[in-house]
């Protein structure tokens, strides 16, 4: 597990490229056959992705949390954008096709992970944050999600919202979760933006055709910067920071946020007119 450190708005206003890549941009999710992890000092979330073969994966227990076991003082949400998969909590087995999502609770001590068939591996992108109370570990499919249409045709942003974990869904501590698919045609993402100062928020970027890519914005309003991304890497976004994407064709990203509210309107929007 590597991590990264948090950084305030003037420093990012300094940074070149290479150092906004450094900071903000997860490159690595899925490696065949591993689990990787990124620690994030930003609410203390964990990003990461597993993806099984043959073999199950075990959730790994990094020396670095200090804990007996991986959720001794966390919560996990898991959401499969691969083929069929398997996750195994405590002996108990959880079926996840494609798009459909798991809450794994505090407490819960062995976490296993395993592909249906290893030629159409499953592949499952992993948020994890500090937890203080237990919820029940839980499964909602895509079709139990609740989908929000937002957007329009003829502002190139018309998605589909599917929220998985959040106040009327899977109950958890503090994490949210949920996945956001743009229609053809269509290539802005939170637009118009906002942004959230009472938690952070993670972004997987990923049904991205071969060579398209996305380009995402951060930064405060006033003092945006660029980031060109890939299918299936990852974003960094402070509470202070704007997360607005366009791409270069249709595509679709997981959203996952960690702080002090699970309201999932709770944001604070910025008109068009503000940003700079």
């Amino acid at each position: 597990m590597t991590s990264r450190f948090a950084i305030g708005p003037r420093e990012t206003a300094s940074l070149d490229t290479a150092g906004l890549r450094e900071h903000f941009l997860i490159e690595n999710i899925f490696t065949p056959g591993a689990i990787e992890l990124t620690y994030t000092h930003y609410d203390r979330m964990i990003v990461g992705g597993a993806q099984p073969l043959d073999a199950p994966l075990a959730l790994p227990n990094p020396d670095s949390l200090k804990a007996q076991y991986f959720l001794e003082r966390r919560e996990l949400g898991a959401l499969n954008v691969g083929g069929a998969g398997q996750i195994v909590v405590d002996g108990t087995t959880y079926e996840l096709g494609h798009q459909d999502c798991l809450y794994i609770g505090k407490g819960s001590r062995q976490v296993e992970f395993r592909s249906v068939d290893a030629a159409h591996q499953a592949k499952f992108y992993l948020l994890s944050a500090p937890a203080h109370k237990e919820y029940p570990t839980t499964r909602r499919t895509q079709a139990e999600a609740t989908p929000v249409a937002m957007g329009a045709l003829e502002t190139a942003n018309q998605r589909t919202i599917y929220k998985y974990i959040f106040n009327e869904g899977i109950a958890s501590c503090q994490l949210v979760m949920g996945l956001t698919q743009l229609k053809p045609g269509s290539v802005w993402n939170t637009m118009p933006s906002h942004v959230h100062d009472r938690r952070m928020e993670a972004y997987l970027y990923f049904n991205l055709p071969a060579g398209q890519r996305v380009l995402h914005m951060l930064g405060e309003p006033s003092e945006t910067r660029p980031l060109w991304v890939s299918n299936e890497q990852a974003i960094l976004s402070p509470p202070w920071s704007i997360h607005t994407g366009c791409g270069t064709s249709a595509y679709a990203f997981i959203w996952g946020m960690a702080g002090e509210n699970l309201e999932y309107t709770d944001m604070d929007p910025v008109a068009l007119a503000d940003l700079r």
